[in-house]
């Protein structure tokens, strides 16, 4: 835990209650057979955008560690989504893998084929399952690690490819950061899942491996870092439209915040396996964020994206930003004891809870014009809990360690 936290305790109780607070926001999230509903601004569900492998895993991830924590009604909410995830039309059982989503009446999105994002996310899931006890998680894991490495793993490269077809026939020539990181995070909570420390170790390389790459980007384009690729790991700094959810155009500041964190957690956890500069690259990262994203309209709150000067092309604030910005604050003020990183979590906490938390429905805002007022045109609604709940509690546990094996572990201030 960040000593700063242990030794103001009214801090560390906000934490816990707003941890508490969040899942009984999201308690009707399970959609019976087909996954995890996408939740409306009061908590409903939504069935009107269908149900998403993304959003399904994250909440088996999240109701799995409110079952850790022992906050009753977890349990079955966790394993009510999670059996979907396992035997329900999101998993394709003719060629193996998982479905984008399912429309609104309930079939799979065929023609989207699938993604390492939705498959990182299933590792991350069956690993948080596996760590809760929940029935069924294990055999998950296995499957999904299988199919993870056989479909998108290119152990050549050291890094993940991104989109096959559905029948996983023709794979597409796009590269991309956003499945790449989502896909260092999966890893490194497998290797905290995992049965052996030789296993561990697998994991934990490849992710490694894949930081190389980020640790590099951050030299070459001054702390930004470009999103997209081709088969080849070229850069496109031109693609993208500059408001889409998954592959915005220009640079994002959010993402910039969220590769700090995470290889500053490799970092820590084994120093002699993470890429060298590992450590300057996360500050660069988190300094160049800040820098092009804080405050730029006269307001608090962080840009959506930039150009590559540093110029905000979307100015709307998107929640998860503010809550990935305050887990690398916290943990590159304990890593190296700067004040400034306490600093920028104080002020951004106070942001959260001015402008972001819904005091009146629960949970976060989404989407914030530049102004802060709430808007929806990129994220309608309040789809799910795991950036908001994440940053209430990653203050709270060992700077190492995967985020549900130390409440796993009873490492968790409360």
């Amino acid at each position: 835990m960040n000593p700063w936290i242990a030794e103001h305790p009214v801090h560390l109780s906000w934490l816990d209650e707003h941890t508490r607070h969040l899942l009984r926001f999201g308690r009707r999230t399970v959609a019976p057979g087909l996954g995890a509903a996408y939740l409306g601004v009061d908590g409903t569900p939504d069935p009107s955008h269908g149900t998403n492998t993304w959003i399904t895993c994250r909440m088996v991830h999240v109701y799995a560690i409110g079952a850790l924590l022992g906050v009753p009604g977890c349990r079955p909410v966790a394993q009510g989504v999670l059996d979907a995830l396992r035997d329900g039309p999101l998993r394709d059982a003719s060629h193996g893998g998982w479905y984008r989503g399912l429309s609104p009446e309930g079939t799979p999105e065929v023609e989207a084929g699938k993604a390492v994002y939705d498959h990182a996310f299933v590792l991350l899931a069956a690993s948080s399952a596996v760590l809760a006890g929940l029935e069924g998680g294990a055999d998950l894991l296995e499957d999904a690690t299988e199919v993870f490495l056989e479909r998108f793993w290119d152990d050549d490269a050291g890094r993940v490819v991104d989109h096959w077809d559905a029948s996983f026939t023709t794979l597409d020539d796009y590269r991309g950061l956003n499945g790449t990181m989502h896909s260092v995070e999966a890893m490194l909570a497998v290797a905290d899942a995992a049965e052996d420390d030789a296993q561990a170790m697998v994991w934990r390389r490849r992710a490694s491996r894949m930081c190389e790459l980020t640790v590099e980007l951050s030299t070459q384009h001054n702390g930004r870092l470009p999103e997209h690729f081709d088969a080849q790991w070229v850069a496109d700094l031109e693609m993208g439209a500059p408001d889409d959810q998954f592959l915005p155009f220009g640079a994002t500041p959010g993402h910039g915040f969220e590769w700090a964190r995470l290889l500053t957690q490799l970092e820590v956890a084994d120093p002699d396996l993470a890429p060298a500069g590992s450590l300057d690259a996360a500050r660069r990262l988190f300094a160049t964020a800040v820098a092009d994203g804080w405050r730029t309209s006269g307001h608090d709150g962080f840009v959506y994206t930039t150009d590559f000067s540093g110029a905000p092309v979307v100015s709307d604030r998107m929640h998860w930003v503010a809550a990935e910005a305050i887990g690398a604050a916290d943990a590159l003020h304990r890593r190296t004891g700067d004040a400034s990183y306490r600093d920028h979590y104080l002020a951004w906490w106070d942001h959260v809870d001015t402008s972001l938390i819904d005091h009146e429905r629960g949970s976060w805002h989404h989407q914030l014009d530049p102004a802060n007022v709430p808007t929806t045109g990129v994220w309608p609604g309040k789809p799910d809990l795991y950036h908001a709940f994440q940053a209430t509690l990653l203050p709270r546990v060992p700077l190492g360690c995967s985020l549900t094996r130390a409440v796993r572990d009873r490492q968790v201030a409360a």
